[in-house]
């Protein structure tokens, strides 16, 4: 376990520069409306308190672009147009959100030209000499760059790091991080392409610092860690076999490898982590191997520098400055985190690395970078927030309760120090979205856009915000609005054919059929050669309706599929899951009289030319999507008829292959809900022996967290497998301590950040007048008439 000591810097270094905002703390926050009353999920009090601190900027600052104009103009000292609010105008209360480009399109104030791509490598590159003092010195310059990044002010940001860009590999990697940040952001095959650009001109900088000072790993330990990962003796993948010097060997002033040779290895990897996540982002099986070699890469050069910081012993801080220690922190602690993370799946096609990801390890790393309070520490707190976040979006129902909460925590500590950056503003409203508070996070969605106008961010951030926000309206069932909303998403998405078919999925459900035909047929025009697993779902779902000629789209509610794949129903508001449940009983009954006028016909005509109905595709996905509201409304006993209909019809099913696997995936939730959990767990292993369908790797993921989750508990896994699970994360919770108890505390690894998880106990017994008929009704097929 790394050191929780941190370098001081000499008493006549330069203190660090003040941040103006740095005042802004959460206890000097206007207090914000509350949450919907109606909010189902069981936060405490402090979490709805929090979140609401969170989410003050965004409520209190939703303010059109001539106010900020006007602001700035008023301002005494003229400055960057993107300063953040410090006095923000008293809360009033909620207004409807609204489609940010129907006030001012994002296109149409031109951004700054896009970051460089086309330089070189520097040439004639010597070794950093520095010492560690004098490396902290030297490093107090970039902090401004930093700070004026997560301070909305990206010229500036940009400016600062260009400046040295070329002869020194800090100014290097953060002009590159840049890249990679709007890459993301924008998923755009462009941004992507001059991320990998920027980021293997850093590292061949870093590379050519590293043979200027001849500081390459010994071959003698590189067969050693080999080796050790073979064996199965390491399950860290870090060298096992350095102990620190003793007391009497540091007095002989040993040789260790120079600060600035491990400062350029760090640099390396980190090149080569920030890789990895770009690809990871793009959803493909390509990306995942591209992913994968970069890791491998990344892990070699964290391997070398661990393995000298072992050797050090407690007087690391003589020969390594804070921001290296820093960078061993966040990088190791965001592999181990981005590996515990992946499915075997997706582990198999990158290649397993010889040795098990350590989740308890990443987080107590990254928590270590973060209160160091270096260089890396806001990059630490995008990763965690990323985690939480993503983490609980997958499974709502099963990972929030316990999520949520180190969320808001992690988020309010950024918030500290950048109260407005639109990256943790960004994450406010993804957080608003999971405690079922649209209109909060719209809000929250649309202030980051603001501040990011006329900007290096605006285009990216631009259209992630616009997307999220027509998310939220169709969450709202605001159908017209929400098309709207994609409508002007398709130009400039990276995902055209997915904006549009969601477009078109709006326009259905707002009875515009002929403009949502339209759309469905432009949209499976879109998909490309080389597609996501999402441009697969829209070719593959018109298709299906191009097969009827568009006459079964009746039978279909297109937007409410989504919705489920995506998991966004459980953070839909009870009032409108009961609309979305009274639209799926209607197509049920369309299907059930569909039925019963042909074979209606069978019973007046000999050999009819008409096939016999056959609408186990459209049945089977509205009963998914059924049970995914009950489980949503807490009425999840009333799922079990619709889930085993499913799967007792599952070999008719043979349009959504995907309709199967995530069958057993909510028939898990379902179990989860209903306090069955080692059911759940054997539901959700049959799951992960369904193969080939589409979405089957971002099912995977779901899987594996809520999987791992589950044995974080010790529930309702084998004994085999949790013998064999011991050696990566042992539960905190013996097997002896009784379930109930178990279920009930669930801490997060090392004591960092700590949350409890209570599944819903009010859910109750499944009673004969409670459960439907499992063979009557609109979800069951009318049988053919006796022969005569």
């Amino acid at each position: 376990m790394l050191q929780e000591e941190t370098t001081k810097a000499p008493a006549d270094q330069p203190p660090l520069p003040p941040s103006s905002e740095a005042t802004d703390s959460p206890s000097n926050i206007k207090s914000s409306p509350s949450l919907s009353p109606d909010l189902d999920i069981a936060l405490s009090d402090s979490v709805k308190a929090a979140i609401n601190a969170v989410s003050t900027s965004a409520t209190s600052l939703t303010v059109s672009a001539g106010v900020v104009a006007a602001a700035t103009t008023a301002a005494q000292e003229p400055s960057d147009r993107n300063n953040d609010l410090t006095e923000p105008p008293a809360p009033g209360p909620i207004p409807p959100p609204k489609n940010i480009q129907a006030t001012r399109p994002y296109i149409s104030s031109p951004p700054l030209p896009p970051l460089p791509t086309e330089s070189v490598v520097p040439t004639n590159i010597q070794p950093n000499l520095l010492s560690p003092r004098d490396q902290e010195a030297a490093d107090q310059a970039i902090l401004e760059g930093i700070n004026a990044f997560f301070n909305n002010k990206f010229s500036v940001a940009r400016t600062s790091f260009e400046s040295h860009a070329r002869d020194d590999l800090l100014y290097s990697l953060w002009l590159s991080a840049m890249a990679v940040i709007k890459a993301i952001l924008s998923n755009s095959a462009k941004d992507v392409e001059a991320a990998i650009d920027a980021l293997n001109i850093t590292y061949q900088f870093a590379d050519g610092q590293v043979q200027a000072a001849s500081a390459k790993k010994p071959l003698l330990d590189t067969v050693s860690h080999i080796f050790s990962n073979l064996m199965g003796t390491n399950t860290t993948g870090l060298p096992t076999n350095t102990a620190p010097l003793n007391h009497d060997e540091l007095k002989d002033h040993p040789k260790f490898m120079s600060n600035g040779a491990l400062r350029a290895h760090l640099i390396k990897a980190e090149c080569g982590l920030l890789m990895s996540l770009v690809h990871l982002s793009q959803e493909s099986v390509l990306g995942y191997l591209k992913m994968g070699f970069n890791l491998r890469r990344a892990y070699s050069s964290y391997s070398l520098v661990w393995q000298e910081y072992k050797k050090m012993g407690q007087d690391f801080h003589k020969y390594m400055d804070s921001n290296t220690v820093s960078a061993v922190q966040f990088g190791i602690g965001s592999v181990h985190l981005l590996l515990s993370s992946l499915p075997p799946k997706i582990l198999k096609i990158i290649s397993a690395f010889g040795w098990r990801a350590d989740r308890n390890l990443g987080f107590a790393l990254l928590k270590l970078c973060l209160e160091s309070k270096c260089i890396r520490a806001p990059l630490a707190s995008m990763m965690l927030l990323s985690y939480y976040v993503l983490l609980a979006s997958h499974a709502p129902l099963v990972l929030s309760k316990s999520l949520i909460q180190p969320a808001v925590d992690c988020l309010l500590e950024a918030r500290q120090t950048y109260p407005n950056s639109i990256f943790f503003l960004y994450f406010a409203g993804r957080v608003s979205r999971l405690t079922r508070n649209l209109p909060l996070s719209s809000q929250s969605f649309e202030y980051a856009h603001q501040v990011s106008l006329g900007d290096w961010a605006e285009v990216a951030m631009g259209s992630l915000a616009s997307y999220e926000v027509a998310l939220n309206l169709a969450m709202e069932l605001k159908w017209t609005e929400a098309a709207d909303a994609f409508a002007t998403q398709v130009p400039v998405r990276s995902r055209p054919a997915f904006c549009k078919f969601f477009h078109g999925a709006c326009l259905e459900m707002a009875g515009n059929r002929s403009e949502a035909i339209i759309a469905f047929a432009e949209a499976g025009k879109m998909v490309s050669k080389g597609a996501s697993q999402i441009d697969h779902f829209v070719a593959e779902s018109v298709k299906f309706y191009e097969q009827s000629g568009y006459q079964n789209l009746d039978l279909s509610l297109p937007a409410l599929e989504i919705f489920l794949l995506w998991n966004l129903l459980p953070c839909m508001l009870d009032s409108a899951l009961e609309k979305c449940l009274r639209m799926v009983d209607e197509s049920l009954a369309k299907i059930y009289e569909r039925e019963r006028q042909e074979y209606q016909i069978r019973n007046v005509e000999i050999a009819p030319e008409s096939s016999p109905p056959h609408y186990y595709n459209e049945r089977a996905t509205l009963l998914l999507i059924k049970c995914s509201i009950l489980n949503a409304l807490t009425r999840s006993n009333e799922a079990i008829p619709h889930l085993n209909w499913i799967l007792d019809n599952k070999d008719k099913i043979t349009y959504a292959k995907w309709v199967v696997p995530f069958t057993y995936w909510e028939g898990g939730v379902t179990s989860w809900c209903m306090e069955k959990y080692e059911r759940a767990v054997e539901l959700w292993h049959l799951a992960l022996g369904v193969s080939g369908y589409t979405f089957e790797y971002r099912l995977a993921i779901r899987l594996n967290l809520v999987i791992t989750h589950a044995l974080d508990l010790g529930i309702g896994v084998p004994k085999a497998s949790l013998e064999e699970a011991s050696k990566v994360d042992k539960p905190e919770a013996s097997n002896s301590t009784p379930l109930s108890q178990r279920v009930k505390r669930w801490s997060l690894p090392g004591n960092i950040l700590s949350s409890t998880f209570a599944p819903s106990s009010t859910t109750s017994t499944p009673s004969a007048s409670a459960q439907p008929s499992s063979t009557s009704g609109p979800h069951t097929p009318i049988k053919a008439p006796n022969a005569l």
